[in-house]
């Protein structure tokens, strides 16, 4: 089967470098073989760079990064613990049916969509609720391009002695993260989105309180794959050998390893400000095209934006058009916004103001046939 070369400018995945699938392309070896392992040494060192944190226990999953969320809270939350989960979009109200189907008493705080995570409301929720045990919330909602204010929720949350978790699927290696400055206690996210890596891996990362806090469970981790106590095994490097929990893919891990090293070789300042750039460009052209963003600039996430449809015009007639006669992927809106807005993704290789002119001027076309 022939596939086609899309151009990728939805929400994930983003188009991938020549010589991270080059990289994929590497003869395959065991997942236990010793040049393996002293890769994924090097996976797990590159992965606290991009975290900005010195957690022993980060890694990257062998799965997307909805398993990086499922793994955050099988493995802190039990059954009857109090959580916080704020909602701003889609990805909130996963954060908050896992919870629910693990047995904690969850309470929600609800924003409108295009809008932050209200850090004052989740002050008073706090003050209402002391004896909360986490506090969860989506820094970058994909379903929405907005981008929260995770310093300051993360440091409500630990005033109030909370562990803090944190989706960052669309702001690792995209906008400013730093997990240990900011005291993220869990975070993860995905390698399709800034990373520019082929789908299915999730970079996540525990601190010493969450990692605690697994091993004084009182219950079983309801997941035997996402059960920490179980990965440490495997993924823990040091004096200890890794034992064997399940068969990382390994030509995936070759992958995430060369998009890792781009980071590097770039810096995360580099990158942020690359991502920031291409968005400022993308706004000032579809702006100047008569288009409106759904977000306000303060919130705006610069690796995801959202553009409203204009009225008139056929979401899914535009999307088609853009597919069979550029080879063009943009994206449709999620949830409430699906058939209100295109989410246009500018992540990783894609970050730059000569992709933004790209996909802004075909977008512009395709509505000047309308």
């Amino acid at each position: 089967m022939e596939i086609p070369n899309r151009e990728l400018f939805g929400p994930g995945p983003t188009n991938v470098p020549n010589s991270v699938l080059q990289a994929l392309s590497q003869p395959t070896i065991g997942h236990l073989d010793p040049e393996f392992l002293k890769l994924m040494d090097e996976v797990g060192d590159k992965t606290k760079y991009s975290f900005q944190t010195e957690n022993a226990l980060t890694f990257v999953l062998s799965a997307p990064g909805s398993i990086g969320m499922e793994t955050s809270f099988v493995n802190i939350v039990e059954p009857g613990d109090k959580v916080i989960t704020c909602i701003n979009g889609v990805f909130g109200g996963r954060m908050q049916a896992i919870c629910q189907k693990i047995g904690a008493s969850v309470v929600t705080i609800e924003n409108e969509w295009g809008t932050p995570v209200d850090v004052e409301q989740l002050a008073e929720t706090l003050q209402q609720h002391p004896d909360a045990k986490i506090v969860a919330f989506v820094h970058a909602e994909t379903s929405t391009g907005v981008r929260s204010d995770a310093q300051a929720i993360a440091a409500l949350a630990r005033q109030n002695d909370c562990l803090v978790v944190a989706d960052c699927v669309t702001s690792l290696a995209g906008v400013e993260l730093r997990v240990d400055d900011w005291g993220l206690d869990v975070a993860y996210s995905g390698s399709q989105k800034c990373l520019s890596c082929v789908p299915g891996l999730s970079p996540i990362t525990f601190s010493q309180k969450a990692v605690d806090t697994i091993k004084r469970r009182k219950t079983p981790v309801v997941s035997w794959f996402c059960d920490v106590s179980l990965l440490m095994s495997y993924y823990e490097s040091g004096e200890k050998t890794r034992a064997y929990h399940h068969t990382a893919p390994v030509n995936s891990l070759y992958a995430i390893n060369e998009a890792l090293s781009l980071v590097v070789d770039e810096t995360l300042e580099s990158r942020w400000l690359r991502h920031q750039d291409a968005a400022n460009h993308l706004y000032s052209k579809l702006e100047a095209a008569g288009l409106e963003m759904l977000v306000v600039p303060e919130h705006r996430l610069a690796p995801l934006t959202l553009v409203r449809i204009p009225d008139g015009v056929d979401d899914a007639a535009v999307r088609g058009s853009l597919l069979a006669n550029r080879n063009i992927e943009l994206g449709g809106g999620l949830g409430k916004f699906a058939g209100e807005a295109w989410r246009i993704g500018l992540m990783g290789q894609n970050a730059s103001v000569d992709r933004a002119d790209f996909i802004s001027d075909a977008l512009i076309a395709e509505l000047g046939k309308r």
